[in-house]
């Protein structure tokens, strides 16, 4: 299938000559996607690329002689496998990678302990730690005891405790 796009024009005895301009649909595709990743290259946002994936199968379609129907599922059942499977590879990172407020490389706090004299009835306590007084709230699932803790997460000025 090609697309077809035109002009007219006159020659200079007044005659008017057609000009057709013909491109291949699998050009388009291509065109296309690389339109995509040249955004992908500007923004940073990886799922343009997944994106510019589903168009590349989409002139793959096209050069195959698929109808354009099938050159459109093709390009978009691609775009959206793409777009989930790296979104579940993030989301499985995310999971295996704890966050840098409970990451001891990354914040020195995590690790540490801090002595708890008594707690409020709303599940927080103040907390005296390098030399300044901390709000501190208990880690889910724990419950609530006077005594030395760890700190379990550092979240602004606010730590999340472990009974020791």
């Amino acid at each position: 299938m090609t697309l077809a796009f035109g002009h007219t024009c006159h020659n200079l005895d007044g005659v008017a000559i057609h000009l057709e301009n013909r491109m291949d649909t699998a050009t388009v595709w291509w065109v296309l996607a690389g339109a995509v990743v040249v955004g992908e290259l500007l923004t940073g946002s990886v799922y343009l690329l997944m994106v510019a994936i589903g168009l590349a199968a989409g002139a793959v379609a096209a050069h195959l002689g698929l109808g354009i129907g099938w050159q459109i599922a093709i390009a978009g059942a691609v775009m959206a496998v793409a777009t989930g499977g790296w979104h579940a590879r993030v989301l499985a990172k995310q999971r295996l990678n704890p966050s840098t407020n409970a990451n001891k490389d990354v914040n020195m706090d995590v690790g540490e302990r801090v002595a708890v004299e008594a707690w409020n009835a709303d599940g927080t306590a103040q907390v005296q730690y390098r030399g300044a007084s901390w709000a501190a709230v208990l880690a889910p699932g724990r419950s609530p005891a006077p005594g030395m803790h760890v700190i379990a997460e550092v979240h602004g000025s606010r730590l999340t405790l472990n009974p020791v």
